[in-house]
């Protein structure tokens, strides 16, 4: 039975409206590296997608390329192992370290990693439990949106627009913000996110959440 966090997502997101069993030997495979409660939610719900497919669970696995891409050349690479579980309909990427829990954010349309001090501390693997039950129990579907240059939330207006999201896509800005495109609901479309992410790492180094010297003191 799902504990009272994933319910309440349920609740605020709606049942899947997508699901992907999870093998047996992925369970296996994670066991002892990603949080308990986390592969109960995969023994129940499978990989999915939710919120009409705004916020998306995802195979570790599947992602490792897109995920050592963007953390190469940052502290973030040597701070832990960390795994994308995670991914909203706009390519931001949630990650789940094997020391710290779900503790880092990487935003790849806006070209940024995000972290809090106190998220980024290691923990026993059965204490990292609460970082994914508050992941799940405290969101609601519109902070896995995108605001277009005006405030505007951009997710329904690209379903209606470039139709749903399939389990591999997401919505991408062309051009890209990095180089000086524009958040405008003319310059979204629906693209495959493995080539997509890669293309966007090679435009610029992402920005950190703070100066290498904290993250250097953080790992110490």
């Amino acid at each position: 039975m799902i504990d009272p966090h994933f319910a309440y997502f349920i609740e605020k997101f709606g049942e899947a409206i997508y699901r992907s069993p999870v093998p047996h030997a992925s369970i296996s495979r994670w066991v002892n590296r990603l949080p308990p409660i986390l592969l109960d939610y995969w023994r129940e719900e499978g990989w999915a997608g939710y919120a009409s497919g705004r916020v998306w669970t995802v195979n570790p696995d599947g992602y490792e390329d897109i995920k050592d891409a963007w953390l190469e050349g940052t502290p973030f690479c040597t701070f832990d192992s960390f795994n994308v579980i995670a991914r909203s309909a706009f390519g931001d990427l949630f990650l789940c370290g094997e020391k710290t829990g779900r503790s880092l954010t990487v935003s790849c349309l806006h070209n940024e990693i995000l972290a809090l001090k106190n998220k980024l501390k290691s923990r026993l693997l059965h204490d990292q439990s609460p970082s994914i039950q508050s992941f799940f129990g405290s969101r609601k579907p519109e902070g896995f949106d995108c605001a277009d240059s005006s405030g505007r939330l951009l997710f329904d207006r690209a379903v209606k627009t470039y139709g749903p999201l399939a389990p591999d896509e997401m919505y991408g800005f062309e051009p890209a913000l990095v180089v000086g495109g524009k958040a405008e609901i003319e310059n979204l479309r629906r693209l495959k996110i493995d080539p997509h992410l890669h293309i966007l790492r090679q435009y610029a180094p992402p920005t950190l959440p703070f100066p290498d010297a904290v993250i250097a003191r953080l790992m110490s």
